[in-house]
């Protein structure tokens, strides 16, 4: 998709003009800087920022608790008992599911134990993983305590597709060959949707046909993906994928998570999993002195180990009904590709020789994220940009993200946010 942008202050705030969702700007917070005025707030790949109907619907739980007590779990204005119930569509929605492969739960890596102690059943022939580098860490450290859970050393048992030399993405036919390479040996493939550091966007159905062809399982960390791009993860036959909602879902800190497990998974109650009450039919689920025999429920909701979590939950209904009333991932994308793809076109007149941008040219190959090289005293650029009233950030030694968020960010902010950046000496 080939756009025509210009460098003129003009050019930007024309851009907004015309923006059909620059509205939704105003149903967020923006953090001030010291200067009053808000922060060009590009950290989004961090932490979202709050809706502003976050607090009414948060309060509500609050007066429901107030007000009943323990009847707030069946009386509440929405029930506690069922609180992750409403959640499932919009969240199918968006990642391209069906209701029945989603659950809202946890936090991530929580989540891809859960998911690793389903999928990851390692035999003395087949008990490899591999994972891209670099992947984000907390997820390296799951995947090798999984695999010393299981006896096993990751010296032998874990493969990273690495980019080539002088590269910084991994190019999708390297991971291809990985898995032709090892298919005899690979238990499960675990890769990123969207890679936290470079901002690259994974082929995420061409790998997974890549590993199933040989019976090897898929799963797919989201975390910088639900939220930035379109998703298909049914149609893409994906086995499981996991997510956190406090980045591009906006759903605030430490906020409930989720995960995808593929509709022929969950509704396979002989599956072995580590299950808790919340996982179980909720029919006898109260009989549990009666009946102590785990009873799966025939979808994603099998793997919910315990009870909703009220507070951590209650924002992300919030956050969900403004990618509704947006129009979903499809008009938010349209939208990015012109942002990110506008940030981009500064930067190149920038010049090539002070700045990089790690983050693929393609646009299906990058959500909303740039990962900028800063070839010339990095740290001194990233202190100028926070003095200037820039939220991003920095990655040793010279790396500096930058994710202008189509739902609250502006046209006009990558315009300042280019200037700054083009007065750097």
């Amino acid at each position: 998709m080939s756009m025509t942008f210009s460098a003129d202050e003009e050019f930007a705030t024309q851009l907004d003009a015309e923006d059909p969702l620059r509205a939704f700007r105003d149903k967020f917070h923006l953090p001030l800087g010291k200067d009053g005025k808000p922060l060009i707030y590009f950290a989004g790949n961090s932490l979202g920022l709050m809706p502003k109907a976050a607090r009414q619907v948060v309060d509500q739980e609050l007066d429901d608790w107030a007000k009943l007590g323990v009847d707030a779990h069946l009386d509440a204005k929405t029930p506690w008992y069922t609180y992750h119930e409403p959640l499932r569509e919009p969240i199918a929605r968006l990642i391209g599911a069906k209701p029945v492969e989603v659950i809202c739960m946890n936090s991530l890596t929580v989540n891809l134990h859960l998911m690793m102690a389903t999928f990851y059943r390692p035999t003395k022939s087949r008990f490899k993983v591999l994972m891209e580098d670099p992947a984000f860490p907390s997820d390296t450290y799951a995947i090798k305590t999984q695999i010393v859970h299981h006896g096993l050393d990751p010296k032998d048992a874990l493969i990273l597709a690495r980019p080539r030399k002088g590269e910084f993405t991994v190019r999708t036919e390297d991971i291809v060959d990985l898995i032709e390479k090892n298919r005899d040996t690979l238990a499960v493939v675990m890769i990123a949707g969207v890679n936290f550091f470079t901002g690259q966007l994974f082929d995420i159905r061409t790998i997974t046909k890549a590993a199933q062809k040989h019976g090897i399982t898929v799963g797919v960390d989201l975390a910088h993906a639900i939220g930035n791009v379109p998703l298909a993860l049914h149609d893409w036959n994906v086995d499981f994928a996991v997510w956190c909602s406090y980045k591009y879902l906006n759903a605030g800190p430490g906020a409930v998570a989720g995960a995808f497990v593929q509709e022929r998974h969950a509704t396979n109650t002989e599956l072995p999993r580590l299950a808790g009450w919340f996982g179980n039919d909720p029919n006898t689920r109260f009989r549990l002195h009666l009946e102590p025999e785990f009873i799966p429920v025939p979808s994603a909701d099998a793997w919910q180990i315990s009870n909703p979590p009220i507070f951590s939950m209650a924002p992300l209904r919030a956050s969900l009904s403004i990618f509704d009333e947006a129009g979903g991932m499809e008009a938010l994308r349209a939208k990015s590709i012109r942002l990110t793809g506008y940030l981009e076109f500064l930067l190149d007149r920038a010049g090539a020789k002070r700045f990089g941008v790690i983050t693929p040219r393609e646009t299906d190959a990058r959500g909303c994220q740039l990962s900028i090289l800063a070839q010339e005293h990095p740290k001194e650029l990233f202190n100028k940009l926070q003095a200037a009233g820039v939220k991003c950030d920095f990655r040793e030694p010279n790396v500096i993200r930058v994710a202008p968020t189509p739902l609250y960010n502006a046209f006009h902010e990558v315009w300042r946010f280019a200037q700054i950046v083009n007065t750097h000496r």
